[in-house]
């Protein structure tokens, strides 16, 4: 009777954990990288010459590259707004512009983020890196979802408390800046976060990149056992770079490259600790960029490769991005050429971890889950619209036609307004966006 019974529990024991085994391999693991200001020609699997990024191309070739991946906007915070929510910027009040550190708004808490989703479906949710959503800590990321924070309030090139006293600009600038890198704590004054605490000010900005992926691989060392959700924003490469001294190359004409095969170094990093813990198999890996290059910044702001100019602008340049993503389900080798872009990771991600979105809050982006897992029958976004830098709708794509509507500053002492100039291109065509065929196609 004895044995009968504990051959029993023992069964009943086996079927339990069984259960529970299956229903961790249906809870994913997330983790989005989210570089700053790097253009869509800045990795090798893109194209690049002169950067060699060895294991974020091993994401392409082991999953699947998006080659028409599209941000809400053009510079920092209102991207980041967009990636959070699934919304146009302007929807959820975040379209002017950047915030600064004398800015006293953010993102509203009451808008549902990819962690206040992911959260509420069991996940441990952490954010590594430089958040730009709200200094202030009732708009800080645990505010939103997060468990944890470590990292940046705002840009790299801001200062503490009210962003005066900065070094000089420009790429001459830039160029000294290389040159001294104790630079980063005698000219910046850029605060580190850890939850709402400042904890270093100035921050090493040398060590910040192996810093984010170093709490990266202890979070997810921490919660092997249980889905995670980790989004690591990456403060470089927005100006002004620095890498670690053990890898700095001292040629200032080679910032740029040493910065993006330093971010890509951490990649692999985090990668081998995947392989480690073996949760490869079982965890979405996406990595992007905010928004594209800051060309005015030459050799040290990156390169948007065949698209027409870059960071500020409405122009492919600006908004197309570099995205490569695996994971489970996801086609290994495969590139996609269909329209999509960062709003529509909040309900892919809803859709594949399960969850409804709550109805009270409307979102713009859309299920890309066939998509990223390669469906024959998937579909892209029928249109993608185009808002400048200060939230102004200046354009639209429909299939491969963009068409923009570029207003002209007034002048302020003759308030003299000029005609708008209407552009539009057929971007199958035409990616680099030369020809005009507005006259063609009034």
């Amino acid at each position: 009777m004895t044995r009968r019974y504990l051959q029993t529990l023992w069964i009943f024991t086996l079927c339990v954990l069984a259960c529970f085994s299956q229903v961790d391999a249906g809870q994913p693991n997330v983790i989005l990288i989210f570089a700053d200001d790097q253009g869509y020609g800045d990795l090798s699997c893109f194209g690049s010459e002169t950067i060699n990024t060895p294991h974020i191309d091993r994401l392409a070739k082991e999953g699947r590259k998006f080659t028409n991946f599209m941000v809400a906007s053009p510079v920092c915070t209102p991207s980041r707004a967009a990636l959070m929510t699934g919304c146009y910027p302007k929807r959820v009040g975040m379209h002017q512009h950047v915030l600064f550190p004398t800015s006293k708004k953010g993102l509203n808490p009451r808008e549902h983020t990819i962690a206040n989703h992911l959260k509420g479906q069991g996940y441990a949710t952490a954010c590594f890196g430089k958040w730009h959503l709200g200094y202030q800590p009732e708009v800080l990321p645990r505010a939103h979802g997060f468990d944890t924070y470590f990292g940046i309030p705002y840009s790299n090139d801001m200062n503490y408390p009210d962003n005066k006293e900065k070094p000089k600009g420009g790429p001459d600038g830039m160029d000294e800046l290389w040159a001294d890198p104790e630079s980063t704590l005698t000219k910046w004054k850029t605060p580190l976060i850890e939850d709402e605490e400042i904890i270093e000010l100035p921050v090493d900005q040398r060590t910040i990149t192996r810093r984010y992926t170093q709490k990266a691989i202890d979070f997810i060392t921490e919660n092997k056992a249980k889905p995670f959700f980790v989004y690591l924003p990456h403060s470089m490469p927005h100006i002004p770079l620095y890498v670690p001294d053990d890898v700095r190359n001292p040629d200032p004409l080679y910032a740029y490259i040493n910065t993006i095969e330093h971010i890509d170094s951490e990649v692999g990093r985090l990668l081998d600790t995947l392989d480690d813990l073996n949760l490869a198999d079982n965890t979405y890996v996406l990595y992007t960029t905010d928004n594209g290059p800051w060309l005015r910044f030459k050799h040290h702001g990156g390169t948007a490769g065949p698209l027409r100019d870059g960071k500020g602008t409405t122009f492919e340049g600006g908004q197309r991005v570099p995205c490569v993503l695996r994971g489970p389900g996801v086609p290994a080798g495969s590139v996609c050429h269909e329209l999509t872009g960062t709003i529509d990771v909040l309900p892919t991600l809803a859709a594949l971890v399960g969850g409804a979105l709550p109805s009270q809050h409307r979102i713009d982006g859309v299920d890309m889950s066939p998509l990223w897992h390669g469906k024959k029958e998937a579909s892209s976004r029928e249109e993608f619209l185009y808002y400048s830098s200060h939230g102004v709708l200046e354009g639209i794509r429909q299939g491969p036609w963009k068409l923009l509507v570029k207003l002209p500053r007034q002048n302020r002492n003759t308030r003299e307004a000029k005609a708008a100039e209407v552009l539009l291109f057929n971007l199958e065509e035409d990616l680099g966006e030369q020809e005009n065929l507005a006259d063609k196609y009034p």
